[in-house]
């Protein structure tokens, strides 16, 4: 049986690649921090999938990360989904040092610590995907903290991958331009929603990715509309 972690997986992209990958023989080991919300998804998957686990933690602190470390048990994980992350809108200069600390740790730290952790008993063939941005290669105004994250865990993430080419372990990095889920209630302004990418369609191109054979690997992978990046 497979086991698959998937962070921030209680709505968006996260839920979709939830979806997408339940199987039989997979074991899905869900993450969220909304306990409402992570469970209609758990009741979505759980008649496709061998097994289901609800995690909830908060990965913007270390005892969060650690108790999900916990809770998801010694056995190898065969894919690792980073997808969780905040978004800090707003002018630079307005940025508080505690929502700054949040985006590091949720954006950053929790990833880094995961992969730290798990990659280690990972078997050959494994994955870890990373759920980056069009915002990890270019900056936007009012998104600087956002930005910031998402450029480091790139950086991370292709020295990750270079450690771990040699163990037959695969790293890939996601793109996607701007994604039609919740987080743009959130954030003030209109946003042309209609013409954003999908959840489902990031999903399915992480499927597609890891459906390819083990010595093969998307390393890095832009989604975008055709309405450009939004």
């Amino acid at each position: 049986m497979k086991r698959y972690l998937i962070t921030g997986a209680s709505r968006g992209i996260g839920r979709a690649i939830a979806e997408k990958l339940a199987g039989p023989d997979v074991e899905l080991l869900l993450h969220g921090r909304d306990t409402v919300a992570l469970v209609e998804v758990c009741n979505a998957v759980k008649q496709r999938s061998a097994h289901v686990v609800r995690l909830i933690h908060d990965l913007a602190v270390p005892s969060g990360v650690s108790e999900l470390i916990h809770e998801v048990g010694r056995n190898p994980l065969d894919l690792l989904v980073n997808n969780a992350g905040i978004a800090i809108v707003k002018p630079f200069c307005e940025i508080t040092s505690v929502e700054w600390e949040q985006t590091v740790g949720v954006n950053i730290t929790a990833p880094f610590v995961l992969m730290q952790h798990f990659a280690p008993h990972m078997p050959p063939g494994s994955s870890i995907v990373n759920i980056l941005s069009v915002a990890a290669r270019n900056g936007f105004a009012n998104w600087s903290a956002y930005c910031m994250s998402k450029f480091a865990l790139e950086g991370l993430s292709q020295c990750v991958r270079e450690e771990l080419r040699d163990h037959k372990i695969r790293v890939v990095n996601v793109y996607p331009a701007a994604t039609n889920t919740d987080i743009w209630a959130q954030i003030d302004g209109k946003w042309p929603r209609h013409k954003m990418i999908s959840p489902e369609d990031v999903a399915g191109v992480v499927a597609y990715a890891l459906s390819c054979p083990a010595d093969v690997t998307f390393e890095g992978i832009s989604i975008s509309s055709l309405a450009g990046n939004l």
